[in-house]
């Protein structure tokens, strides 16, 4: 059985492509028509697919369905702001700080150990 950090690892990579995908059109073809940026963004969330769905796939043998949806959010939320602030440089805000501790909530709730 594979190691319980492949999953994530795949779903980390998976979220890169992903996140690029769904908002790197906006600083890189910002200039080309919505027809180009379209089939880009689509080919690049091909490669995310490649990596999303064996994560799920593998993951869901040792995770509840409820840990992986939790875990990508948690992921996509990290990568999200790397990608804002990094890249994008956006301004960094209290927001991601609040939103961030939802999800670190969220994560308690769905990886504690039941009775």
């Amino acid at each position: 059985m594979p190691s319980r950090i492949f999953p994530p690892l795949l779903l980390l990579f998976s979220n890169v492509f992903m996140t690029y995908a769904w908002y790197g059109h906006l600083k890189d073809l910002r200039a080309k028509p919505l027809i180009v940026a379209i089939p880009v963004s689509w080919g690049v969330a091909f490669f995310e697919y490649c990596l999303q769905v064996p994560a799920n796939r593998i993951g869901f043998q040792m995770y509840s369905l409820g840990q992986l949806k939790v875990m990508q959010e948690v992921i996509t939320m990290v990568v999200f702001f790397l990608f804002a602030t990094l890249y994008m440089k956006e301004k960094l805000s209290l927001d991601y700080l609040w939103a961030g501790l939802c999800l670190v909530g969220a994560a308690y709730f769905m990886f504690r150990k039941h009775g």
